[in-house]
């Protein structure tokens, strides 16, 4: 059976859906550094192989490193075969048929594996150019036009809640915060998994792009650019800053019921820090009154301070954003629902698409 290799555009076509398995053979420090989504890392070298392979290549020669791999390879062959089916017949993949095979650059390890996988009799598929393949296609989606709209608010407004109810109601969504496992404030870490890496981040927001290509509008969350230790690439960060924003105004008291919610039962100490993180720009005085609050266990006054800070941060970052004013489309709302928020997104958002198109 013929190993076939296909280019990155249509390897993502036919990829990205999880109907194939995915298998990065890289090491696993490449692997844990960033990797295509949905990819199982089934290495041909361990980090401490992959060492000393590199060097035999760079000081004697690609003879004695091709020698040096095949016996590092040799006794994995059959383990590596049955990772694979076992991998296949995985219940929660029923579909999966096909084997998808990458390196770092489409050269000797994924060509190696495919041919001990398609002597085998699997069907094996190889990415042209590999994983380095994989990342100028992840580039290219961010030089793109998208269809954003923004949910904006101020902190507590429930903006992610509302993506989701807009996602319930059918509309296509990215949910940033997810995608960065950061709620973006100085708390946004508490209670999340560990960031990505940031070209692990920009592998998974590229992906997420992909899959909304033929929306015509994306729900996003009105974020800055950097959320938490990533950044929203500049090339799409300049399309999205260009984007109508759709802003809930909810009561302050409504907003402040939300955030005592969501944060009031985080570890006292990781809050404590948060707030430390921020002096500077929340005064000394406020800090300490934060503090004490904290300590006192009366969460619902530290965080009036808190959410007071941040619409004033809030306001100075929309202020900075070019045609702010035209961009702006402000919906007052004394309901504290998502769902009913959703629903008045929408009508709104519709009007100005009916206008838009007479």
């Amino acid at each position: 059976m013929p190993i076939n290799i296909i280019e990155p555009q249509e390897w993502v076509n036919k990829s990205l859906d999880g109907a194939q398995l995915v298998l990065d053979v890289r090491s696993p420090a490449e692997f844990q550094h960033a990797h295509i989504p949905g990819a199982t890392n089934v290495p041909l070298f361990s980090d401490e192989e992959r060492a000393i392979i590199g060097t035999l290549y760079k000081q004697t020669s690609r003879e004695s490193a091709i020698k040096e791999g095949l016996d590092f390879f040799g006794p994995k062959m059959r383990n590596m075969v049955e990772t694979v089916e076992s991998l296949l017949s995985n219940p929660e993949h029923p579909l999966r048929k096909e084997v998808f095979v990458h390196c770092w650059r489409g050269g000797m390890r994924s060509m190696a594996v495919a041919w001990l996988l398609d002597m085998y009799g699997f069907k094996v598929t190889v990415l042209q150019g590999g994983y380095k393949g994989f990342r100028n296609w992840v580039l290219h989606q961010f030089k793109k036009e998208y269809p954003f709209t923004i949910v904006g608010g101020n902190t507590g407004t429930g903006k992610t809640r509302i993506l989701y109810s807009l996602q319930k109601m059918g509309y296509t969504m990215i949910d940033l915060e997810a995608l960065a496992h950061h709620k973006g404030s100085a708390f946004g870490n508490i209670g999340m998994p560990p960031q990505p890496s940031q070209e692990m981040f920009e592998n998974k927001l590229a992906s997420a792009l992909f899959q909304c290509r033929n929306s015509d509008v994306i729900w996003v969350e009105d974020e800055s650019q950097r959320i938490g230790d990533v950044n929203i690439p500049n090339d799409l960060w300049q399309c999205v800053i260009k984007k109508n924003i759709c802003f809930i105004q909810l009561p302050f008291d409504l907003r402040l019921d939300n955030i005592v919610r969501e944060y009031g039962n985080l570890e006292r100490e990781r809050l404590v820090n948060a707030v430390i993180r921020i002096r500077k720009r929340l005064g000394g005085l406020e800090t300490q009154n934060t503090i004490n609050h904290l300590i006192d266990d009366n969460i619902t006054e530290a965080f009036r301070i808190l959410l007071r800070y941040y619409d004033k941060f809030y306001e100075k970052s929309l202020s900075r954003k070019e045609n702010v004013t035209s961009q702006l489309k402000l919906i007052e709302s004394a309901i504290n629902d998502p769902d009913e928020n959703a629903v008045k997104i929408i009508t709104f958002w519709q009007s100005i698409m009916l206008n838009s198109n007479k």
